[in-house]
């Protein structure tokens, strides 16, 4: 729980440093206090020209203290970026310009608390548990996401082409200089550090939801009878920037249709969502791009609060297949979880944008990249329906935007069910159903010990377009499938593409790829550590 721990005392930074020192001796990683010249460093980047004009070019220094400079660099970087967008801000008049600058509004002032937060911890010590070194790499690889959000925001907006233009150059600047960050970052403390992979058969854990630390509870019911007819004022209600260990302020939501969209910012940490089950407390809304909205500004439903937990409720676009994006959930929110939820939409259903998700037991509906973003997540026990899209279009289960080979981030989908819906099943022509196509250079997803039932295309998975530069980079792999659609045989032969054994697929789990073990436990929601064995 340390990196939760410490995520909530950052305001106090003599409190942090001491128990940054505590934890460090605790649980030291290999240190290399070797000197080494800045071509050596930057030609490890994946901009190792821009590496060597920010870095200092004359003598030698640690790696941990070139990282420290560079991370010092990214946030200076960042809050001139912010600055630089509310300025914009202040003199637009086009309400689909603003609409896309107020997406770059949000990602680059997170941007600024995750550098900041880094910044911090690796600048108190060379020693850092692996929670902490865990906990910076995911927040460094958000900053490139971030960026990257921003820039599609600014694409899919037509009256926006003047500021996009006038935004470019520090966009790319700065998503060169968050990228030399994190690779200097995984050099120093990442590759020195001993990762013990579990690869035991691990029962399944199982934690009662009404033994879960809850500090206050409310109630939304739209007769009037609870203490809010909207969710929204609900949430608006709770306290700014709790910690974990005060519990959960959990928002009981009365079955029903809410027609509201729902926003949870970065302030209201550990908040609890919980309906009376899926089809019973719905949330709906029909934001779509073909509507003049974004792709990040279309959810139904956004969260971007740590520590979130949603349970038993609905959550709908109902935009169409004819609208194009209309996002159901934007999660943006480190920590969080959805158990036995239903998210349903067509096209980019559900953006699980960043930082560390898991979702358990949840059904999943959409037609083209219905599950897309740059998480680390894991989808466990999970039903995904692929639906009937518009006539002439292919089903495509994941769109993974993994855009450095440095971040911690991927989907991975364990003892999953993906299926034709009804619709589909129903329907009058045929749709060919991959899962997953690169979004990003290089996209990762694993799915294992999933069952895949007849809709899916032999050979699996989908290039993006004409790009065939992507298919050496991405990781995508299969690990002991199952059902009509499982066979390897006669999937694509990309060089990234790979039927991978145990070992490897045991990196992608619950405890080894979002460190479940650490968080899971206090939200109250089952989860399998490891691979699932008979």
């Amino acid at each position: 729980m340390a990196s939760m721990f410490f995520s909530s005392l950052y305001p106090n930074a003599l409190l942090l440093l001491l128990l940054l020192l505590f934890f460090s001796i605790s649980y030291a990683s290999t240190t290399n206090s070797k000197t080494v010249d800045v071509n050596t460093v930057c030609n490890s980047t994946l901009y190792a020209n821009y590496c060597k004009s920010v870095l200092p070019s004359n003598g030698s220094l640690t790696l941990h203290e070139y990282t420290r400079i560079s991370v010092k660099k990214s946030l200076s970087a960042a809050k001139q970026f912010l600055e630089l967008v509310e300025s914009y801000l202040k003199n637009q008049s086009s309400i689909t310009t603003i609409a896309a600058l107020e997406d770059c509004q949000i990602v680059a002032d997170l941007n600024v608390d995750f550098l900041s937060e880094s910044y911090l911890i690796i600048n108190a010590t060379d020693n850092l548990s692996s929670l902490l070194i865990v906990d910076v790499q995911t927040k460094l690889s958000t900053t490139i996401t971030d960026q990257d959000t921003c820039l599609v925001s600014l694409n899919e907006t037509a009256s926006a082409e003047s500021v996009k233009n006038a935004l470019y150059p520090s966009l790319t600047n700065g998503t060169m200089l968050y990228s030399v960050s994190l690779s200097l970052f995984t050099d120093a403390w990442v590759t020195n550090t001993t990762v013990t992979t579990v690869i035991s058969r691990r029962k399944l854990l199982q934690v009662v939801l009404d033994q879960v630390h809850v500090n206050e509870t409310v109630v939304v019911n739209q007769d009037g009878s609870g203490n809010f007819t909207t969710i929204s004022d609900a949430i608006a209600a709770a306290p700014n920037n709790t910690n974990s260990q005060d519990g959960y302020f959990k928002i009981h939501v009365v079955k029903g249709v809410y027609e509201e969209y729902i926003s949870i910012a970065k302030t209201k940490k550990n908040i609890m969502i919980v309906g009376d089950g899926i089809n019973q407390t719905v949330i709906t809304g029909n934001r779509s791009v073909a509507g003049g909205s974004t792709t990040f500004n279309s959810a139904t439903f956004a969260v971007l609060g740590q520590g979130f937990v949603g349970v038993n409720f609905t959550v709908r676009n109902t935009a169409g297949a004819i609208s194009g994006q209309a996002v159901a959930v934007r999660n943006g929110a480190d920590l969080s979880t959805f158990y036995l939820c239903s998210f349903e939409g067509y096209q980019d259903t559900l953006y699980e944008h960043s930082l560390r998700q898991f979702y358990r037991e949840c059904d999943i509906y959409g037609t083209i990249d219905f599950i897309f973003g740059n998480a680390a997540v894991v989808f466990q026990s999970c039903n995904i329906y692929a639906r009937l899209p518009r006539q002439g279009q292919s089903n495509i289960v994941t769109a993974q935007g993994r855009s450095d080979p440095n971040q911690s981030t991927g989907t991975s989908i364990q003892d999953c069910n993906i299926r034709a819906s009804a619709e589909l099943l129903l329907s009058s022509y045929t749709v060919l159903t991959y899962l997953g196509r690169p979004w990003k250079a290089y996209s990762r997803v694993v799915v294992m010990q999933s069952y895949l039932g007849s809709l899916i295309d032999p050979a699996g998975w989908l290039a993006w377009g004409s790009d065939n530069s992507t298919l050496s980079t991405l990781y995508y792999a299969e690990f002991s499938n199952t059902g009509p659609g499982s066979p390897t045989a006669n999937r694509v032969n990309w060089p990234g593409y790979h039927v991978i054994n145990a070992t490897d697929a045991v990196k992608y789990t619950v405890s080894n790829f979002i460190a479940g073990d650490s968080w899971l436990p206090a939200t109250g929601v089952p989860y399998k550590g490891g691979l699932f064995f008979d």
